[in-house]
């Protein structure tokens, strides 16, 4: 595999903020803690408390969690290691999509490991965990139900409610699963002999990943929820976290950033089985959104968080403030929106005293398999070029392979000269004529530029196969428009080169984040 590296500015793909933030520009160091940079690890993990209790609660969860799974020798080291008041993690999260989603769940993953490798060989005192954080509580099934490999998209089709974590492997997977008959045995495995979704996802992560000493986690657990109960009540309370984010939000924007969440006044669902629905105040106490039944007075609401933490799940603005909480965590690696923010998190940190960790990108990849890549090197193009639009390629490629100027270039600069000169003969003897020479001017300049598309587009049909050629390179690398690794499934590489995981590993680099384009035919 030959690799290579593109600055994220030369993608257009990226947000202003984004940028800016791994530019290192000063005025947006006040909504984070550390930039993430090896260096910097050394005074957060030496700063870095963790309470022995939520030790201790986190491991007994999991160990829970990993009870019948096979070949986890490495995963129980590192359980034990959780112990250890010098270990900390470094987390991920994501969507439980079908067979992992879109390529860049893969990418997540892998950045995280090797990160984590690079703080133990860096800081051999301290030990570091990579977690994935499973967003089993999310309730939006329709953005995991399916995943595209080869363009062709997979969909699983269920009625069921809430929380997609506790989703049934019920008989329309088990359909699904029969009809893929291209699929590796350990994620055949996963669904058909698990539960729920949770559990199959944590199956198949690790069969890929569990030999790297990555830790799965489904924080949807009692005992872990018991242990953010006072914020949770505090937000109940108080909906201090709403003001908080909105005065980051006011900041952000008034720098000219687009800020990505907003927060509510109360930042909780209500999750019961089958359900998860957000929970509001009332003039007679709280109640939950569309429902007529789930109602409850101030000291009623304590009470029922007091028997039952696992039914309030956190938003998109307390999620991250409770993995701090229930992890001794001192990175989190995320897509640039969720890096985005967490900018706006800031405040809520301080506020509820939660050490804010390193936010970092997770790498990003474009993968060119040996068949489009015969072609990049039959067009001729570099890297950077591959992430022009098609009629950019289209016409950069027409224009320097035509044997003669499409583009009128000298007939310009003549028309120019012929005007300057009756510019020059009018003598400014009447303003008004000389306003009548730039008028025509502009029309004799347009009437070139229509003549010159003309030519080009002449041109384009004596080069239709390299044309062609550009756009399947396009439609391979970024299928409906989309960056590859926000569609295709890693399963599209995998199954022709079993080893491109491995290969992953070793060519990412979690502090490099440029993107990195990595040439199968290399």
């Amino acid at each position: 595999m030959k690799q290579s590296a593109v600055d994220p500015a030369c993608t257009h793909q990226f947000s202003p903020l984004f940028l800016d933030y791994i530019d290192q520009k000063e005025g947006l160091k006040p909504f984070y803690s550390f930039f993430p940079t090896i260096e910097n690890f050394g005074d957060a993990v030496r700063n870095r408390r963790f309470p022995k209790l939520n030790r201790e609660v986190l491991v007994q969860e999991l160990r829970q969690q990993y009870e019948g799974i096979g070949d986890r020798d490495v995963v129980e080291k590192q359980l034990e290691q959780l112990l250890e008041e010098r270990t900390f993690t470094v987390t991920t999260g994501h969507q439980l999509n079908l067979m992992t989603g879109p390529l860049y769940f893969i990418f997540k993953i892998v950045s995280t490991i090797n990160l984590a490798k690079r703080l133990n060989d860096s800081y051999p005192d301290f030990h570091f965990v990579p977690v994935y954080w499973m967003a089993s509580e999310d309730h939006d099934f329709e953005e995991i139900n399916h995943f595209v490999m080869d363009g062709t998209k997979y969909t699983w089709e269920s009625e069921q409610t809430g929380p997609v974590g506790a989703f049934k492997m019920d008989k329309s997977i088990k359909d699904l699963i029969a009809q893929l008959r291209f699929l590796p045995d350990f994620f055949r495995q996963a669904y058909l002999e698990s539960e729920d979704l949770a559990e199959a996802v944590r199956k198949y992560v690790h069969s890929l990943f569990g030999a790297e000493g990555l830790v799965v986690l489904d924080a949807n657990r009692a005992p872990l929820k018991r242990l953010f109960a006072p914020v949770i009540e505090d937000d109940l309370l108080t909906q201090r976290a709403n003001g908080l984010v909105k005065e980051q939000n006011d900041r952000l924007e008034r720098m000219g950033y687009k800020t990505q969440i907003y927060p509510r006044e109360i930042n909780f669902f209500y999750m019961p089985e089958g359900m998860r629905d957000r929970i509001v105040r009332t003039d007679a106490g709280y109640e939950v959104v569309g429902t007529d039944t789930l109602r409850w007075s101030e000291a009623e609401l304590l009470e029922e968080l007091n028997i039952h933490p696992e039914r309030f799940s956190p938003n998109v603005v307390m999620r991250p403030l409770y993995q701090e909480v229930i992890l001794p965590n001192v990175a989190y690696l995320g897509g640039p929106a969720e890096v985005a923010y967490w900018f706006q998190l800031k405040g809520i940190f301080d506020h509820y005293q939660v050490d804010y960790p390193a936010v970092m990108p997770r790498n990003f990849g474009l993968v060119i398999p040996k068949a489009v890549s015969r072609k990049v090197q039959a067009l001729g193009l570099d890297v950077t070029e591959l992430f022009k639009t098609y009629d950019e390629l289209r016409i950069a490629y027409t224009l320097s392979h035509a044997e003669s100027d499409l583009l009128l270039t000298e007939e310009q600069e003549e028309l120019g000269k012929l005007y300057e000169k009756i510019r020059h003969r009018l003598g400014g003897a009447d303003p008004t004529l000389e306003a009548a020479v730039l008028a025509a001017e502009t029309r004799g300049r347009k009437m070139l530029g229509q003549l010159a598309v003309k030519l080009r587009k002449a041109e384009e049909k004596k080069h239709q196969v390299a044309i062609r050629r550009i756009g399947e390179v396009k439609a391979a690398l970024f299928p409906g428009g989309s960056p590859q690794e926000r569609k295709e499934n890693f399963l599209g590489f995998y199954l022709d080169r079993p080893e491109i995981l491995s290969e992953f590993l070793a060519t990412f680099d979690p502090l490099d984040f440029r993107v990195v384009v990595m040439d199968l035919d290399g």
